[in-house]
């Protein structure tokens, strides 16, 4: 028999990996959805992983239940993008909008992991709003999974503060014009409003301290949260599994194996959801404005990410009862598990629930094509720009690569 060189040391010390390692540090694979089965600790850590693998989900659990796996796949893909484009991005007024150019223009494929990262940050919008849609629809968030509705709610506002905040951070004059329409908006919003828009702002006007703290936001703050979020979400979900389509499903049947039927499944979906990524980010890229200034108004204002639109359509034709209408509704579906506790999941059995949530699903769909149409800024734009010209006009940002840039 042909033996490999090595071949009986490097089974040796592969014993030696397994004997050494506790099955403990699966669950480290667990909370974050990357393993389904539970962990037996008293087995080696080979034997571990393979129970795991074989555990059996719910018989009803099919493609549809594919949606949140696509939102999770898009998070990483955010993630991943993320911290390469923080390899050479600058948040300062001086640099910010060279950074952004030196990117798409000099990084080998900078240009491709850029939009990968606004395409991504698009399509995790209408993914999440997928799996809401699927789970509420379903019944799902009814006891005992009430926890896990509402961590989902919460990750939706921290993926819509995620857009928020980074919609700023390439420092044109699209999206500077249009998150000071949004500060200003804030602003007007009674008791908390001034408060909310100069913890934001961090100056009179959006300025450097303002690109500051959207940053710092963007890469520091909310990442820690949506981990956290999505570690409790799983956590969840493992507890209590994925809740039936209907009633008669016994609570004891099994459906196929994690390994290899779901976790194929899951491949499937993930290979064409990074294909469909890379084709809009390599076919229709993110169009860049002019460097942001405080001092001249564009003749029109080009949107490229979903929850804009849809906070600008709430603005321009609700004026600031329409963002308050969209948060009293995210309020309300929060607390519905509170008040629709009987086991019946039909919608024709629970009609104001479910107009809730057409008006909720159906109104952010709305909202976002018609925002999609929008492309002037506001009148009253032109009268902030008045008092703004009062001011002293910054000195013009130099080139990047005379700012220790790296060429």
């Amino acid at each position: 028999m042909l033996r490999i060189p090595g071949s009986r040391w490097w089974g040796q010390f592969w014993d030696d990996v397994k004997a050494s390692t506790d099955a403990s540090i699966l669950a480290v694979l667990r909370v974050f959805g990357l393993l389904y089965g539970r962990i037996d600790r008293q087995l080696p850590i080979d034997q571990a992983w393979r129970k795991a693998m074989s555990y059996r989900l719910s018989p009803h659990v099919g493609w549809r239940h594919a949606f949140g796996g696509i939102t999770y796949l898009l998070f990483m893909v955010l993630v991943a993008t993320g911290v390469l484009l923080a390899f050479y991005y600058r948040p300062s007024v001086e640099e910010a909008y060279p950074s952004i150019q030196y990117i798409t223009s000099e990084v080998p494929f900078g240009w491709l992991i850029r939009d990968l990262h606004v395409w991504s940050a698009n399509l995790i919008v209408l993914a999440m709003l997928a799996h809401m849609a699927r789970v509420f629809f379903a019944g799902a968030y009814k006891p005992p999974r009430e926890t896990s509705w509402l961590v989902g709610l919460l990750l939706l506002a921290v993926v819509l503060a995620f857009g928020t905040t980074g919609y700023l951070l390439p420092w044109d004059q699209w999206a500077y014009w249009t998150t000071t329409e949004i500060l200003v908006a804030a602003g007007a919003v009674p008791i908390i409003g001034g408060w909310l828009q100069d913890v934001m702002t961090g100056d009179v006007f959006v300025s450097g301290a303002t690109l500051s703290r959207f940053f710092a936001i963007h890469v520091i703050v909310l990442p820690w949260v949506a981990f956290g979020l999505l570690a409790l979400h799983f956590v969840v979900v493992r507890k209590h599994g994925i809740a039936p389509t209907g009633k008669n499903v016994p609570t004891d049947a099994v459906g196929a194996s994690f390994y290899p039927t779901h976790l194929l499944r899951l491949a499937i979906v993930g290979a064409l959801v990074l294909a469909v990524v890379i084709s809009l980010a390599a076919m229709y890229p993110r169009p860049v404005g002019d460097l942001a200034t405080p001092y001249e108004i564009p003749d029109e204002i080009i949107s490229t990410w979903i929850g804009i639109d849809v906070r600008l359509a709430l603005l321009r034709y609700l004026g600031l009862g329409g963002p308050f209408a969209f948060v009293l509704l995210g309020f309300l579906l929060a607390l519905l598990p509170l008040f629709d506790r009987r086991s019946e999941k039909r919608m024709s059995r629970r009609p104001l629930v479910a107009a809730l949530g057409l008006i909720f699903f159906l109104g952010f769909l709305a909202a976002w094509l018609v925002g999609r149409q929008i492309h002037s800024l506001p009148v009253e734009a032109g009268i902030d720009a008045g008092i703004l010209e009062e001011r002293a006009v910054p000195t013009p940002p130099p080139e990047f690569g005379d700012t220790g840039g790296q060429r």
